[in-house]
Order: C-alpha cells, then sequence, then structure tokens
C-alpha cells in the first residue's frame, strides 16, 4: 500500500527542503532524501557567500529577492544569525580591467558595489600582493551565510508543519497512473499528485525514470581546500576574495584561509572528491595574487554545481508531463537563492501565481521555466 500525499520532493538538499517547508501546512509533503543525510553532497560544501552582484540576471534577482529571509529570518526559524558581515571583493589584474568595466556597468551591480583604489583593496584584504590587483569592486553588504542553520530552519519548519521526511530513500521508479504519480522507493512507494524534482545532479536521472527528456544539466566539480594563516597576519575580517575571471577566490574560514581555484569540471553525477591537480591550482594561483606561502594542507574537498546551458536555474512544470515539477540548475547559487526559489516553487505549485516578494526584484519567469530549454525528443509518460 502506498503511503499518500499531494506532493513527493525529491532531494533533501537546500532547494527541496525549502520548498518542502513552503508548502507544508498547505498540503501533504513527502520529501525523499537518498543519503542518511539531508544536504549531503553540494549544500553541505558550499563556501556559501550572499552576494548580490554575483551570476547572471535571474540570480541577481533571485538573490535580491532572497535578502529579507536571511537578514532577518521569522524569529521561530532559527536561534542563530544566518548571516554575518563578510563583504566581497572582485579583483582584477591590468589585463582584466575591461571585465572588471563590463561587471561594474550593470545597473543592479552598480547599485551594490564601488571600486575602491589599490590601496584601500589591500586593507579589505590584507594577503593581497601588492601591485596584483590594480582595480577592485568591493561589495560591503556581501555576507557569510550559516548554511546549516539555514537548512535546518527548513528541516524544523517542514516538521512543524506535518510534513514527513524519508531518509534513505532513493527512488527507483517513477510512472504516472491516474492522475497521480506512483514513486518506488528503497523505503516502499509514495503516491503524490505533485514529484518536484530536485534531486540537484542527479535530476536529469530522475527525470528518465518518469520517461521525460533531460534538459542537459552538467554537473561541474568544485575544489576547496583550507590552509594556514600566515603568523601575524589579521585576516579575520578580511573580505572575500574572487578573481573578476572566476579562477580563484579565497576567505576566512574558522581561524583557517579557504582557497579554491573556482573549477568547473564536467563529471557524472557521484560523491566529488578532490583531485591532486585542482589542489594544486588553487594553491599556485592564490600564492601568485598573495604573500600567502602554502606549506600544508589541513583540508580539501569538492562538491558539485550543476548548471544548464545558460547557467539560470529550472523551475517550473514540465510542458510534456502533468504533474512533473522541476526545480534544478541553481549553479553554486542554491544557497544564497533558497528563500526566493523555495517560496516561487512553492506558490507555483499551489497554482497561486508568482508571489510580489519574488517578482518585484526583476525576475522573468521565463527565465527559469523549463519550456525555454531545446530538449531532444522523449515521449514521456504522461502522453502514453
Amino acid at each position: 500500500m502506498a503511503d499518500r500525499f499531494d506532493v513527493l520532493i525529491i532531494g533533501g538538499g537546500i532547494a527541496g527542503t525549502s520548498a518542502a517547508a513552503n508548502l507544508a501546512g498547505a498540503c501533504r509533503v513527502a520529501l525523499a532524501e537518498r543519503e542518511s543525510q539531508p544536504g549531503y553532497h553540494a549544500t553541505g560544501r558550499s563556501a556559501a557567500l550572499f552576494s548580490e552582484i554575483y551570476g547572471n540576471a535571474a540570480i541577481r534577482a533571485l538573490t535580491r529577492a532572497s535578502r529579507a529571509h536571511l537578514f532577518e529570518p521569522p524569529p521561530a526559524f532559527s536561534q542563530t544569525r544566518l548571516v554575518s558581515p563578510r563583504g566581497a571583493l572582485y579583483i582584477a589584474r591590468r589585463d582584466q580591467s575591461a571585465r572588471l568595466d563590463a561587471m561594474a556597468a550593470l545597473p543592479d551591480v552598480a547599485a551594490g558595489a564601488n571600486e575602491v583604489e589599490e590601496v584601500r583593496a589591500r586593507a579589505l584584504s590584507p594577503l593581497l600582493r601588492e601591485g596584483y590587483a590594480l582595480r577592485a569592486l568591493h561589495e560591503p553588504e556581501a555576507r557569510d551565510i550559516d548554511v546549516d542553520a539555514l537548512h535546518q530552519g527548513y528541516l524544523r519548519q517542514l516538521r512543524e508543519r506535518g510534513g514527513r521526511l524519508f531518509l534513505e530513500s532513493e527512488i527507483l521508479a517513477l510512472e504516472r497512473r491516474e492522475g497521480a504519480w506512483r514513486a518506488r522507493a528503497t523505503h516502499g512507494e509514495i503516491e503524490a499528485k505533485v514529484v518536484i524534482d530536485a534531486a540537484g545532479a542527479w535530476a536529469d536521472q530522475v527525470a528518465a525514470l518518469a520517461g521525460l527528456a533531460p534538459i542537459g544539466l552538467t554537473p561541474r566539480r568544485r575544489t576547496a581546500v583550507l590552509v594556514d594563516v600566515p603568523d601575524g597576519a589579521a585576516i579575520a575580517r578580511s573580505a572575500m576574495t574572487i578573481d573578476v575571471d572566476e579562477t580563484f577566490y579565497f576567505k576566512p574560514d574558522a581561524g583557517l584561509l579557504l582557497i579554491s581555484p573556482a573549477d568547473e569540471t564536467p563529471v557524472e553525477p557521484c560523491d566529488a572528491q578532490p583531485e591532486e591537480l585542482d589542489v594544486a591550482n588553487a594553491v599556485a594561483r592564490v600564492e601568485a595574487a598573495t604573500t600567502l606561502e602554502v606549506r600544508r594542507v589541513r583540508a580539501k574537498w569538492a562538491g558539485l554545481r550543476s548548471f544548464v546551458a545558460d547557467r539560470s536555474p529550472v523551475v517550473g512544470f514540465d510542458p510534456s508531463a502533468p504533474g512533473f515539477f522541476w526545480l534544478a540548475g541553481q549553479g553554486g547559487y542554491g544557497i544564497q537563492t533558497a528563500p526566493a526559489l523555495g517560496r516561487l516553487a512553492a506558490a507555483l505549485v499551489l497554482g497561486e501565481g508568482a508571489p510580489a516578494e519574488v517578482m518585484d526584484f526583476g525576475l522573468m519567469l521565463a527565465d527559469i521555466a523549463p519550456a525555454r530549454l531545446k530538449r531532444s525528443a522523449h515521449h514521456s509518460v504522461a502522453a502514453r
């Protein structure tokens, strides 16, 4: 006998949990996560920066729409602050000047950042090597995000509002029959009117179980490394420092320095592990830009950032399959956009229309709708 719900959400990362929390209370919600803990693959491995000038136009709009929840969450949502001061510094060598000009010329970027001289840049990011970054954009309102507090807040809301969380529950089959989706999972069967595919790097594989064409999702490996801070270096309040072409970034992290080569190596969906070449690239690029001399790697890991071709999220009902809703392709921006995307997804699933508190920031639904994507011919089970 199948457990019956109104909505089944597949994937317990930040995308799935934010949508589940927003839906719970309004309908019967089940959240299925194949791992033993939610957020294992991508959510728990994020550098977690809130930046309103990071990403393309759709991402920037969704980030701005998420600000209110992150900066001033409802009192019952979390007992700790979700964000803390950090600031972001986008740096450019002389040969990268045109790229910085193009970024600074965007109206919403200009509203949130200001160009600073090299001396000021080195004050904001004390490890920068003199003469390396001749130009820089400073975003003072950028914040570190407490990913665990945000994720746990949504999981708590889901439970308090009567939603169900199924752990170690991999979806093995997915079929639409008699106006509902029936999922066969490792823990049993679930029947739901709507399925939300929030499976991250595995979203296309989930769609294939339903007989749907892929959206062209490409998982990309991103490497992070923790290294020691030089003796006497006062960098606790240093801005997160990002190469304008995003070939590396670094920021303080719990008394150490987190560095990354900002790699985006296409891989199959997997439990991503760091490659030694990427670790070496992170060290070499950051050492070239700073006075840092890395003598020891304290920790290293990798996560997956999943994109479609235009690098915007895919949010909405599949035009060929009634009741199948995509919530995928957040790339590396899933944490900072989660409040807006969770609210938007819930509203669209419930048939309420896009909420003004999300759309007022310049988002265009056509820019994130599944219908925008060219997909290979593939008959869905819903059409049979």
